[in-house]
């Protein structure tokens, strides 16, 4: 079995060896990075599987990153943060981020965080590519094409087109759509999952402008469907 590398984007000494010392203990491959600018470079030359990264940190801040990272790379990202507003929450999803995880935390939800995506990635890689249909999934790259053109979606927004696709016509509420996308038990609101929402109808009325392929059901949530002509 490949042994996952994740990259821990951490300016506190102190807290980035205790998780090394965690991930390593749970058979994850490490790396630390204290200096934000040392990020990006760092991603694209050595490929992790996984990152781990601060919002506060020296060079470039977390949500910078993000940002930037998104535009060349589907790469897992945890971000942390001592900053529990709501906005910077939704505002680390909005940017791609696939999880988040608030400061003061135990090394131990951290690493169960990290195994939780790394499972998922697991259960979507048995998934199967149909050339045939309005939509063709790319489990290896976190790809979807809409009728021939290729989506840029980030990884939760890809996992959670890849379960509405699997289920046309499907109404899931949103408390059903939150549970496929996180595995753990951390708070958070329906406006999690509206905003992935948001940002999907976006994405897939760049290509199909005139139908609206996912459809809100008043008061129990959401469900994909198909033009017509499919």
């Amino acid at each position: 079995m490949t042994t996952h590398r994740v990259l821990i984007v951490e300016d506190e000494p102190k807290l980035a060896a205790l998780l090394q010392d965690y991930l390593q203990k749970s058979g994850f491959s490490t790396h630390i990075i204290a200096d934000g600018l040392q990020v990006i470079d760092w991603i694209k030359t050595s490929s992790p599987d996984l990152l781990l990264l601060d919002l506060m940190l020296p060079g470039r801040d977390g949500i910078e990153l993000c940002r930037e990272i998104r535009t060349f790379s589907h790469l897992p990202i945890i971000m942390v943060t001592a900053r529990v507003e709501e906005i910077d929450r939704l505002l680390g999803l909005e940017l791609g981020a696939d999880d988040y995880i608030c400061k003061p935390y135990s090394p131990r939800e951290v690493v169960a965080r990290v195994k939780a995506i790394f499972r998922r990635q697991s259960y979507l890689s048995v998934a199967q590519t149909d050339n045939s249909q309005i939509f063709v999934i790319d489990i290896e790259r976190y790809q979807i094409q809409f009728q021939q053109h290729r989506l840029d979606l980030t990884p939760a927004e890809f996992r959670l087109l890849h379960l509405l696709i699997q289920h046309p016509a499907k109404v899931y509420s949103r408390a059903q759509l939150l549970d496929h996308l996180y595995e753990d038990n951390r708070i958070v609101t329906d406006r999690t999952v509206d905003t992935h929402i948001k940002n999907l109808r976006k994405k897939l009325a760049e290509i199909r402008p005139d139908f609206e392929i996912i459809q809100s059901i008043y008061g129990v949530g959401y469900k994909l469907e198909l033009p017509v002509e499919y």
